[in-house]
């Protein structure tokens, strides 16, 4: 009965998010409103991905579509809950890697820090300035969104690049709810050569082979951010990706999920991303195979990659499911591994 009602809850849920994230969605390309209803209702894709994968002169039937990603974010059930909400996340994580330490809670209108202590506001604001650099997120959202770095520097307090006073900060603080204070990664070297006004993740998925039951390393991209999307890197807010080759860890040009550009270099720093190397790359891909396989439960980990500035592994966050676009950028996965393993769980046919 239990796995009835959940199959049942599910297939209610996808059809409120068919109509709350494919019709009614906000694009960032413009569409023709005849070329819109095509994509919603010929597949589930987004305006966007019309646009993106240009199915004016590409097979739409060679790619997956947006409701074929949110089919897949059950694929982990019953344990997708887990990755879903960035504190239990981290709490689990960080018996086997490094994560970021949280320093301060706020939920359901109580401030406390991680020894369950109640904190005043002004405590928050002394903390900021102690550490300097510290990030506060909203522990149920993706995609980047509220996400805001809080800086301290010159004796000036910032939330992104605003400056804020004391009372101001107090006033940010008290009028946001449930979010979490993170610490700020100081990122290798080779990030910050690519762009040092964003934390520059790597993006790598984790799936178990259905052929051969074992995890492997299936998709790895660079994401970078831009000065449009400060603080965050995030492809759907306009950052940057760049395809990681699996062996080697060098970098291709990036692409980006709001135009069809393509960037050789960056164009804010002007600094190389194609032929750019992951440093330490054999070393993290065996380490994450390793933390991979102490989840033997999920079959699919989108993990966010942070190389700290000596050289180890932190992860960021992890995730139940991940974007198509993504992976898309660089060919239709339909018919190729991603798709393949949908079909293995019954995503699609």
């Amino acid at each position: 009965m239990y796995k009835f009602l959940r199959v049942c809850f599910n297939k209610f849920r996808l059809f409120i998010l068919y109509f709350r994230r494919i019709l009614f969605v906000k694009n960032n390309f413009r569409c023709s409103f005849i070329k819109k209803l095509r994509a919603n209702f010929g597949g589930g894709f987004l305006a966007d991905q019309w646009m993106l994968y240009d199915f004016d002169h590409n097979d739409k039937h060679q790619y997956l579509s947006e409701f074929d990603w949110y089919r897949s974010r059950y694929i982990n059930a019953p344990f997708d809950f887990l990755l879903n909400n960035k504190i239990a996340a981290a709490e689990i994580l960080k018996q086997y890697v490094r994560v970021p330490k949280s320093y301060a809670i706020k939920n359901g209108g109580f401030l406390t820090n991680f020894e369950s202590k109640k904190m005043e506001y002004s405590e928050v604001v002394s903390l900021i300035k102690e550490k300097k650099t510290m990030f506060i997120k909203p522990y149920g959202k993706g995609k980047g969104n509220g996400v805001n770095i809080l800086l301290y520097k010159d004796n000036q307090l910032y939330v992104d690049r605003t400056p804020y006073t004391d009372e101001k900060m107090v006033d940010f603080l008290k009028n946001r709810d449930d979010w979490f204070l993170s610490e700020s990664i100081m990122q290798h070297d080779y990030a910050n050569q690519l762009y040092d006004q964003t934390v520059n993740t790597i993006r790598m998925i984790t799936l178990r082979d259905p052929k051969t039951n074992e995890f492997k390393i299936f998709f790895a991209v660079q994401r970078i951010g831009t000065s449009d999307t400060i603080p965050v890197d995030n492809g759907s807010r306009g950052g940057l990706v760049s395809k990681i080759d699996l062996e080697t860890g060098v970098l291709t040009e990036a692409r980006c999920l709001h135009n069809r550009n393509v960037y050789k270099v960056h164009p804010d720093s002007q600094n190389p991303i194609e032929g750019a190397k992951i440093p330490y790359w054999d070393r993290v891909k065996e380490e994450m195979l390793t933390l991979t396989r102490r989840f033997p439960y999920m079959y699919f980990i989108a993990w966010d990659i942070v190389i700290d500035k000596d050289g180890q592994v932190c992860i960021i966050e992890a995730n139940t499911s991940s974007g198509v676009n993504i992976i898309q950028l660089w060919g239709g996965q339909r018919h190729d591994e991603l798709g393949d393993f949908y079909r293995h769980h019954k995503v699609i046919k």
